[in-house]
Formats: structure tokens, C-alpha cells, sequence
């Protein structure tokens, strides 16, 4: 695996701004929550980073869950178009107010897929919270209630996302050298 400095064509999102925008949404979600319960359900694995941190700036009592889905393949930077579901819930959501918790809504597809699956499940209410958010790829519609960044169509990697299963630890968002950068085989 190259080093990430090797290929960081700049950082599009430092750190400091990356955690004041999770502090604000932190607050909006516990403003709009206050009187109800709330389940987070982050996306695995990408969406781990950002729902820790915003877990810890939302001050109600909430739940947490974990599912995984993707439409993208191992080493794959294109949506497939088709999400599958390979770690499902352990929790039901029936009657409950979720908020899906998500690192990036790029296509869309994945995203959609699954809160299509989550609504025959019956939800009190059912949103999304997406770090961030390339809208020049959508493909399918997602609503976004809760939204860190809009960013331009570039391939990006840090606080969650990850470049070749690496650097999700990154504590900011960068923009891979499409000229450096060497996919893994």
C-alpha cells in the first residue's frame, strides 16, 4: 500500500472543520430529537469515524445499531447500481425514530436500497445523516435531513472513507492524485 502523503492531492476538509460541523449537527439532532427516542444505525464500515464522533455530540439518550451494504466491489471506485445487505440489524425498528448514519452519499443506490428496506420495517420515522455529499454523481434519490459537506465529484479518502481498505483513520478528508494513486490488485 503507498502512503497516503504519496498520493494526497489536497485536503479538502481539515480536521477542525470536520469536527465543528459533527458539533453542529450533534446539537440539531438532539434539538430535533428531544422528546422522542432515537436509534442511530451507522453503515459499516466507512460511517464508523463520523457516528462516534456524532454519538458523542448528541446530547438525549440514544441507541446505536450497525448494518453493512454496498454496491461497490472490492477495489471498485463505481457503484455496481445494485446494493446488497451482507450484516443486517440486530435490532427491531418498529415504531422507532431512525436515524441512518452514513460517511457518503455518492450514486445513491446503496443509500436508497436500503432505507427501501427499512421502511417495510416500519419506522416511526426514518432520516438520513450523511457526512458528505457529492451531488454532480446522484443516480437515485435520497432525501438528506442532516448533511456535513456537499463536496465536488472527486475521489476522496479519511474519516471513514477508506482508499484500498486504508486511511480510514485519517482525521481529516483528502482528495486522491488520480495520477500517483495505484489501486491494489
Amino acid at each position: 500500500m503507498q502512503n497516503y502523503k504519496d498520493v494526497l492531492a489536497e485536503i479538502l476538509i481539515e480536521a477542525d472543520a470536520l469536527q465543528q460541523r459533527v458539533r453542529e449537527l450533534g446539537e440539531q439532532i438532539s434539538n430535533d430529537y428531544r422528546d422522542t427516542e432515537l436509534l442511530l444505525i451507522c453503515i459499516l464500515r466507512g460511517g464508523v469515524p463520523f457516528m462516534v464522533d456524532l454519538s458523542r455530540n448528541i446530547s438525549i439518550p440514544h441507541m446505536m445499531d450497525f448494518m453493512a451494504a454496498s454496491s461497490y466491489g472490492v477495489g471498485r471506485r463505481e457503484s455496481s447500481g445494485s446494493a446488497r445487505v451482507t450484516l443486517d440489524l440486530q435490532t427491531d425498528i418498529r415504531n422507532k425514530n431512525v436515524l441512518l448514519v452514513e460517511d457518503i452519499v455518492d450514486s445513491g443506490h446503496t443509500i436508497a436500497a436500503v432505507l427501501q428496506m427499512l421502511e417495510t420495517r416500519q419506522p416511526q420515522s426514518l432520516k438520513v445523516c450523511a457526512l458528505l455529499d457529492k451531488p454532480e454523481r446522484r443516480e437515485a434519490h435520497v432525501p438528506i435531513h442532516y448533511l456535513g459537506f456537499s463536496i465536488p465529484n472527486k475521489f476522496v479518502f479519511g474519516y471513514g472513507l477508506d482508499l484500498d481498505e486504508y486511511y480510514r483513520n485519517l482525521p481529516f478528508v483528502g482528495v486522491v492524485d488520480l495520477n500517483k494513486y495505484k489501486p491494489s490488485e
